[in-house]
Formats: structure tokens, sequence, C-alpha cells
């Protein structure tokens, strides 16, 4: 007969014992005489089988042999057996436990410290340097807001999932009566997701502009702390608290606002009339002699698009280097507001 054991062997049986050791337990709790063929014949099971129950039920500790009598088998209450083999558990749970309670209580002091800390100069200037914890701060100060935010949010392509994040916290700012303001780029009139949020937010309340260029991604809350990227090459965000560059960037955004156009699908507009508008933006772009990487990125498309489009300005005006293009704007004036530049100009002699 197997040799009674107890702790870990209960927890390595599985988590809980099978129909037939139960079975097994049930009998000896009644009778106690060690007859396998009896214990066999009344539970309906194999001798086999009885005989490797009883083993396991040993290993647990659930029954143990009589020392005075080999022919009988006590069960064991099951409470005990419970008490003993989760006593190690139980101090290991307690230890961490208390691990956990002194790591809190460390971080908490840590923390006292920070908002101590933030509460001096260091509170206008905080790096924040992950996604997740950007994410969650955006989501702490869209919660505080209460009169304004103002966005910018350059690039023309935004993913279904991330407009539906944006539409909830939106939502919930708009219902509030706080003003929402985003500045997007005209490629963005393109983009049949941002249309359809565009659309779903306006009829909220938010307002919707479109400009060619962009100075850039910001988030600005209350005219109070303004969300800028982290440009060290990580999806970390730099959050302003002083007032008066907070000012600036604001006075920044209001000055591209009154200039830029009323968000709309490109289609509505023309797209001859979209078209030529970004032409004549590539153009000045590349006047002040921005590579073709700066432009792209200025106008929130992809470098190859740009080159596409630059391409195509190239052959309306017959020109087979940027040289000769540069030639052709100056001659024709094409930088004018009221140019076409769908016609070449024509070479003065």
């Amino acid at each position: 007969m197997g040799q009674q054991q107890t702790g870990d062997n209960v927890f390595a049986t599985g988590n809980s014992l099978n129909a037939e050791e139960v079975a097994v337990y049930r009998w000896f709790a009644l009778h106690r005489h060690l007859d396998l063929p009896r214990v066999a014949a009344e539970t309906g099971l194999g001798e086999a089988t009885v005989h490797q129950a009883l083993e396991s039920l040993l290993r647990i500790g659930l029954v143990q042999p009589d020392k005075e009598d080999p022919d009988r088998v006590w069960a064991v209450d099951p409470h005990l057996v419970a008490a003993v083999a989760t006593a190690p558990l139980e101090r290991t749970i307690a230890e961490q436990q208390n691990r956990l309670r002194v790591f809190r209580d460390q971080f908490a002091r840590l923390a006292s410290d920070y908002e101590e800390g933030k509460q001096g100069a260091s509170a206008e200037l905080e790096t924040i340097p992950g996604l997740s914890q950007v994410r969650a701060a955006l989501n702490r100060a869209s919660e505080q807001c209460r009169e304004d935010m103002i966005t910018v949010q350059p690039g023309g392509t935004r993913s279904p999932e991330v407009l539906q994040d944006a539409l909830a916290r939106d939502s919930e700012l708009l219902a509030r009566g706080v003003r929402m303001r985003t500045l997007y780029h005209h490629t963005a009139r393109f983009n049949g997701p941002s249309q359809a949020y565009v659309a779903t937010a306006s009829a909220l309340g938010a307002e919707y502009r479109t400009a060619h260029q962009l100075f850039g991604r910001m988030i600005i809350f209350d005219r109070k702390a303004a969300f800028l990227p982290d440009h060290h090459g990580t999806l970390g965000a730099v959050v302003v608290r002083e007032p008066s560059v907070v000012h600036f960037l604001c006075e920044l955004f209001e000055q591209v606002w009154s200039q830029a156009k009323p968000f709309s699908d490109a289609a509505n507009d023309g797209l001859e009339a979209v078209a030529k508008d970004l032409d004549r933006t590539i153009l000045q772009l590349l006047a002040t002699g921005l590579k073709d990487e700066t432009v792209a990125r200025r106008l929130g498309m992809s470098l190859r698009t740009t080159r596409k489009h630059i391409a195509d300005i190239m052959q309306k005006l017959g020109a087979d280097s940027r040289f000769q293009a540069g030639v052709a704007v100056a001659i024709g004036g094409l930088l004018d507001d009221d140019t076409d530049l769908s016609t070449p100009p024509t070479p003065q002699v």
C-alpha cells in the first residue's frame, strides 16, 4: 500500500478528484475496511480502478491506514487535509501580498514627491515616455477639459479604429459643452473614414477645417496644457503648461484656422479646383528650396504621392528638369493665386 503524503501532492493531482476517487473515499468514510473486492462490488468499479483510486487518496492524505490493524483504512477529515496542504500556498500568498503592499507604499511616497515637484517650475514641462502613458494622460486631460480643445492632426489617413475611439471621447467632450476645433491636411478630405468621422462629430457640434500646410501635431486643452510629439524617436509626448508658450501655440493655431477651409468632401468641392490648389502649394514649397521629403511631410502625403504630383506639374509646364520648371514658374507668374497651372506659360521672346 502507498505511503500517506500531504501538501504539494494535493495540487499535483489536478484541480479536483475524479469520480472514482470520490466514490472510493465515500466508501472508506462509511466502512473503513480494506476490502478491495467489496469496494469494487459496491461502487461498481473494477479492482484495478479501486486500487489506483486508493493509492491516489493515500498520496493526497484523504485516507490513512490503521497502524495497528492493516485491514482497516481511515478516512481523514478533508478540512484537515486542506489546512495542511494549503498552508504553504497561503504563506506564499501572504508574502506576496506583503511585498505588494510595500511596493505600493514606496510608489505612493514617490508619487507625493512627483506631485510636489510638479508644483514647481518642472510642472511647466512634462515628458511622457510611452504611447500607453500618452493615451492615459490624454484621457485624463480630456476628462478634465471644460471649455476648449484645439487639435492639429497632420496626415491624410487615419484608421477607422482610431477614429472610432476618438469619436467616443469627443462625444463626451461635446456633451459637456466643450468647444472642439480640429485642423486637418486637405488630403484628409479624400479619406472615407475621416469624412464619416467628421460628419458625425460635426453634427454634435465639433468644427473642422483643412489646410495644405500644417505645422505639426498638437492638442491643447482649455488653453492651459499643450501636448506635442516627442521628437527623440519615441512615441512619447511633451506636455507644455508654461502660459506664454501655450498662448503662442494657441495664436499659431488661430492664424492657421482663420485661413483654413471648412472640411468637406473633396468631390463636392470639385476635384479639379482642389488639385489646382494643391499644385500651387507644392510649387510654393519647392520655390523655398525644400526637399521632397519635407514637402511631403508638410502636406501630409507620402513621398511617393508627392513626387507623382511634382512629376505631373512638370509635365503640365512642359519642363524636363526642375530648373526648367522654375524658369517656367517665374516667367508665367504661376505662384499668383489667380494663375491657372493647367495652361503652360508662353515663353517670352
